[in-house]
């Protein structure tokens, strides 16, 4: 979870034609697979999109984010340029530890992701839906190793093979001579 002050700031209100003034307030945001499914529902295309977002759709995923009660919708429009900052770092933080050493081959899929897609696999991989909550690069290492995991073992080259056979052999005759 993250927590940001948004700056007391006065902000003119275009429909109204009016100032807004905007209290200094503090935020939560969560930055998982139920935000992004809310903000899926809303805009009704995939967050995962190559496609650049407009100002107003950042803006409404920093809404969908957040777990702070009763906020003031103008609060959002207050957000500094630092309160950007922090978010953007905190989405794009791994979150785990888990590290992986190569990526697989064959390119990216062609598949376009959306929260139902991402729902899917935790479904078919035993992932519990508690974890929708979870921060979402967390989730995603989790699906990336169940999936790793899952995979059938690699199947051994003949040379591989005969040369593990023959150190075991070195080693159990280097054994029966002591």
């Amino acid at each position: 979870m993250l927590q940001i002050i948004v700056p007391e700031r006065e902000l003119w209100d275009e429909k109204k034609e009016e100032f807004v003034y905007i209290k200094k307030q503090k935020l939560q945001l969560e930055h998982s697979l139920v935000s992004i499914s809310k903000w899926e529902s809303k805009w009704c295309k995939p967050y995962f999109s190559k496609e650049n977002k407009t100002h107003e759709e950042i803006i409404d995923y920093i809404r969908c984010m957040t777990i702070t009660q009763n906020v003031d919708p103008y609060v959002y429009y207050a957000l500094s340029n630092d309160n950007m900052e922090q978010i953007q770092k905190y989405i794009k933080a791994p979150m785990t530890a888990t590290i992986f050493s190569k990526e697989p081959k064959g390119g990216s899929s062609r598949e376009v992701v959306t929260a139902e897609i991402i729902y899917y696999w935790m479904i078919s991989l035993g992932i519990p839906l508690e974890c929708q909550k979870w921060h979402f690069n967390r989730l995603f290492t989790l699906i990336k190793v169940c999936n790793i995991k899952n995979q059938p073992p690699k199947k051994r080259s003949r040379r591989d093979i005969m040369s593990q056979h023959a150190a075991l052999n070195a080693a159990r005759r280097k054994r029966a001579k002591k």
